[in-house]
């Protein structure tokens, strides 16, 4: 948090002081089609700014649709998005493309960041293996979130903590990337980890 002063007039009692918020960037990360659009979408207090483009033939080989069959788009650089979480937090969202050959971006989209969201979804698990070893190769705290959403597959957080090999250490909370309560939550529990890791290091 930053503190100005305002040259308006306050009833008499000098200038004013005026809060400017501070930002911090946190990544949504995961595998290809998870949610990480709907989560950046949901919660984002602005339009979001999106870089899909539609699934071709060309990429049948490539994009695997196993569990997603639905999916008609794909994320080919970032989201990006933006929510107040108090008038002296303002968090910068930036969500990660899924597939492996898009990967390469994700050292730069890391660059600044306090700490990430993995989302993760119960149809699809081997799809957050890679995300969570990127956030632990590099000391990023991050935490694990599950996708739940009507018709998945219904499971505890420590089942799920031990089908993905999370340490106990990293917090794994259930959400629906479409809700945006529920989203904000998820990004509340990543900046307290991310405090708490900083403490700890103190």
């Amino acid at each position: 948090m930053v503190s100005v002063q305002s040259d308006r007039p306050d009833s008499g009692q000098g200038r004013e002081e005026l809060t400017i918020p501070s930002s911090v960037k946190i990544v949504i990360a995961g595998g290809f089609g998870v949610g990480k659009t709907t989560m950046v979408g949901a919660v984002s207090e602005i339009t979001p700014l999106r870089t899909e483009e539609l699934l071709t033939e060309a990429g049948e080989e490539i994009d695997d649709l196993y569990g997603v069959e639905g999916k008609t788009t794909t994320t080919v650089a970032l989201d990006f998005g933006r929510i107040t979480i108090n008038p002296e937090l303002v968090l910068y969202l930036f969500g990660t493309p899924g597939q492996d050959r898009f990967w390469f971006l994700w050292d730069e989209l890391a660059i600044g960041s306090i700490g990430a969201v993995v989302l993760v979804d119960t149809r699809r698990l081997d799809a957050g293996f890679g995300a969570i070893d990127f956030f632990e190769r590099r000391g990023i705290p991050f935490v694990v979130a599950v996708n739940c959403f009507q018709g998945s597959h219904s499971y505890t957080a420590e089942e799920m903590r031990v089908a993905l090999d999370v340490a106990e250490t990293v917090p794994l909370v259930l959400c629906d990337a479409r809700d945006r309560e529920s989203c904000k939550s998820v990004l509340v529990r990543v900046i307290e980890h991310a405090m708490n890791r900083l403490d700890v290091m103190a």
